[in-house]
């Protein structure tokens, strides 16, 4: 009876240690290389009809704005970071837009858009705290990384998927300029995009 009671007990615990046990990782063999690869924007794309969420003051409901009407009859700049208060991004990215506000409404941006995955109220706080928003930038947020694949600038992996670092200007929804990070960060900055314009 002894050993059938401790065979018990033993099998009670060894089920009930699998049911805390972390879930297995997959390796990102096939299960994520058989989405649907899209290739990197470029100059002549549209902007796409996707809903992005914008963060409101005292933690209000977020609202979505459809980024192809948003930026309709527009000359926009949009800058992506791979996440908001991060050092790079904090310290480097935005506050070259930041300062860059006046230069670029006198090359006829209209409006300048930071976007990120973090979801609409981190981005909100962002924008609040750092300066950003007063200096006249929407910061929007891709919570479910719809802009940053459809644009081909996902780093898919952990628990949030990333955008990688990119900044472009669109005319009337169309990318008329792009500047990519591939080579350095600071290619995507304000003062490269300014040179360029």
């Amino acid at each position: 009876m002894k050993s059938y009671l401790k065979l018990s007990i033993v099998s009670i615990l060894a089920a009930s240690s699998s049911a805390f046990a972390p879930i297995r990782q997959y390796s990102r063999s096939t299960a994520l290389k058989m989405s649907t690869e899209v290739s990197e924007i470029k100059v002549g794309d549209k902007i796409p009809e996707i809903v992005m969420m914008d963060g409101q003051a005292d933690y209000e409901k977020p609202v979505g704005v459809n980024l192809a009407e948003l930026c309709k009859g527009k000359k926009v700049a949009i800058f992506a970071v791979p996440g908001a208060f991060t050092p790079g991004c904090s310290k480097s990215h935005l506050p070259s837009f930041i300062t860059a506000q006046d230069e670029l409404k006198a090359k006829g941006v209209e409006l300048t858009i930071c976007v990120a995955t973090n979801d609409a109220y981190v981005m909100e706080a962002w924008g609040r705290t750092s300066g950003g928003a007063d200096a006249g930038i929407m910061f929007l947020s891709d919570p479910d990384a719809e802009l940053t694949r459809a644009f081909g600038l996902s780093i898919e992996g952990g628990t949030l998927v990333r955008s990688k670092r990119y900044s472009l200007i669109a005319e009337d929804g169309i990318v008329t300029h792009y500047f990519s990070s591939a080579e350095q960060s600071s290619d995507t900055w304000a003062p490269n995009v300014l040179s360029n314009l």
